[in-house]
């Protein structure tokens, strides 16, 4: 293996003190970045289905929607299904995500998230990424989050 070659595919151009167009980005961008142009189709207590089209800025070098994107996707839209419930959500424990087929850039796809158990502590939310047209999966998820309990004092 080239190790050399890895290093540069992880280290991009730059020092971490230097001035560069990352270093410019806004704070917290990333929740914005990835969810701009979602559109929140039903909710329900429980249950949420939104709508996305795939956007350029979230492609993979296959030209794909990126797994990284889908996985956001599954925080930020299981989390939205817990707020649903009157919960409030804490940090993540974990996201589990299958990856089944591809959406391809402008392509309209679903995401639905079901609230599989809200309790005291925990939630788990299971949230499906489908294409609109055809309804065939891109991708399954499962989100566990620890839930910020409220102070008795």
């Amino acid at each position: 293996m080239e190790f050399e070659a890895v290093r540069k595919y992880l280290e991009k151009e730059g020092s971490e003190n230097e001035p560069t167009k990352i270093h410019e980005l806004p704070f917290r961008f990333f929740d914005p970045f990835i969810i701009h142009g979602l559109r929140a189709d039903l909710i329900e207590p429980g249950r949420i289905v939104c709508t996305f089209k795939v956007p350029p800025r979230l492609l993979n070098t296959a030209n794909t929607l990126h797994g990284g994107a889908i996985a956001a996707l599954v925080d930020l839209v299981g989390s939205a299904a817990i707020y649903t419930v009157g919960a409030t959500t804490g940090v993540s424990v974990e996201i589990n995500v299958s990856y089944l087929d591809g959406a391809l850039p402008n392509e309209e796809i679903e995401i639905e998230a079901k609230n599989l158990r809200v309790g005291k502590a925990i939630a788990v939310v299971s949230v499906e990424l489908r294409k609109k047209v055809t309804g065939k999966i891109i991708a399954q998820g499962r989100h566990t989050k620890y839930l910020a309990l409220s102070s008795k004092m």
